[in-house]
């Protein structure tokens, strides 16, 4: 019975002279190009007149049997006769880039290794310098968007994240979502502020701007107006409903603390007691209540009742947004229930008639920043994976690399 195996090498261009199994357990084979000719550096010419080797390459390649292994081969050099000077060209493979210690290959492999890991990581498992992980890195991932690698925008969304967690260190993410549900990472900025994203939004392409239909963002409004400014009426700006709802049900929840103050003050501990977990009961669903949760509810009802108001008020507002209306018809309800909440003196709603055009934009064809929470989560992982991204490109390399780098390394 036979103990060998044919491997075959995949790369073309090339013949094995050599295969070497060194002491360090590590396999070295040594290859020859049989490719003629190469372009001249300086003229761009192909030349054909060999004029021997440069000094022997040594390039790291995918591993044989769990064994590191390199290829080794003498780059051949040519003449040229095209130029006054007659320089030389040392011929360059396609299998490897000249300025790499590695194949292209070994250097594909790195970048699935990348994903969803740190390049410290990669450094250990692969015994390869750290410089070289970066600079493999590098080469593949840009730092910022290439537009010409972008052919369609759909949906755009911008949102922030902090660099560093309670230091105010914000980053603004903006994301793109195709038709298909791919997202796209288009930029990662400096800051929040409305001239950095106006800048940002000004440089897509007049081409690419033609495919976008809705930017998707929270309620700050230098994101708002900076979509405005840059794309008026051509792209319809939508404030994402979630957002919309954590901004009345903040303003419900400042009541609850204010009201609860007042009745640790008012009733017999015994009493207080009957509403111990009412934070988390008007925060459910009326729908979702429990039977002791709707105990709790009429002891409110009974002892706070603009509290309780604040609770239907705000359960009908989310209702509205879950009905089939037209804008103008969901500014009609939205605008008559915040008029209603006036009347028993709650304010709580007030604040999303500064917002209301962009709120009911929702309902022309109901999107929403999913996508960019999303994406959100997937970076604070990223961030506590790599124990802190602080560099904005670098950022957006690990962001767009888990993004696309399946699809484009696997």
């Amino acid at each position: 019975m036979s103990t060998k195996i044919e491997i075959p090498l995949d790369i073309e261009g090339v013949d094995i002279k050599e295969v070497i199994f060194t002491q360090q357990d590590e396999i070295v084979i040594v290859v020859e190009s049989r490719i003629e000719g190469t372009k001249c550096h300086r003229c761009g010419q192909v030349i054909t007149k060999y004029h021997g080797s440069g000094r022997p390459l040594i390039l790291r390649h995918l591993p044989i049997l769990g064994k590191k292994t390199y290829l080794s081969i003498k780059p051949r050099r040519y003449l040229c006769e095209h130029c006054k000077d007659h320089p030389t060209t040392t011929q360059v493979l396609p299998w490897y880039d000249a300025r790499s210690s590695c194949t292209k290959a070994y250097e594909k492999h790195v970048m699935l290794m990348l994903l969803n890991s740190t390049v410290i990581d990669v450094s250990c498992k692969e015994d390869l310098a750290y410089d070289v992980v970066e600079g493999i890195l590098d080469r593949y991932m840009s730092q910022q968007v290439d537009w010409e690698q972008i052919t369609c925008l759909h949906t755009l969304g911008i949102d922030e994240i902090a660099l560093k967690k309670g230091h105010g260190d914000f980053v603004t993410v903006v994301t793109s979502r195709l038709e298909s549900g791919q997202i796209q990472l288009l930029g990662v900025l400096a800051n929040r502020e409305k001239d950095t994203v106006k800048a940002f939004l000004s440089s897509i392409p007049n081409e690419l701007r033609k495919t976008l239909t809705t930017v998707c963002t929270d309620l700050y409004e230098g994101y708002i107006n900076a979509a405005k400014e840059v794309f008026g009426d051509d792209v319809l700006i939508v404030a994402d409903r979630f957002h919309v709802a954590r901004l009345y049900r903040k303003a419900v929840d400042r009541l609850r603390i204010k009201e609860m103050r007042r009745l640790k003050k008012e009733l017999s501990p015994e009493c207080y007691q009957e509403l111990e977990n009412a934070m988390w009961i008007i925060r459910k669903k009326p729908e979702e209540l429990s039977d002791t949760d709707k105990v709790v509810i009429n002891k409110i009802s009974e002892w706070a009742p603009t509290l309780a108001l604040a609770y239907v008020f705000s359960s009908q507002l989310t209702r509205i947004f879950d009905k089939p209306l037209t804008p103008s018809d969901a500014q009609g309800e939205i605008a008559a229930l915040i008029s209603l909440a006036r009347e028993y003196h709650l304010d709580c709603f007030d604040a999303l008639t500064e917002h209301m055009a962009v709120i009911t934009n929702y309902f022309v064809a109901r999107k929403n920043s999913g996508f960019v929470e999303g994406l959100n989560n997937k970076i604070k992982v990223l961030k506590r994976r790599c124990y802190g991204i602080f560099n904005r490109f670098r950022l957006f390399q690990r962001i767009s690399l888990d993004l696309g780098g399946y699809e484009q390394f696997a």
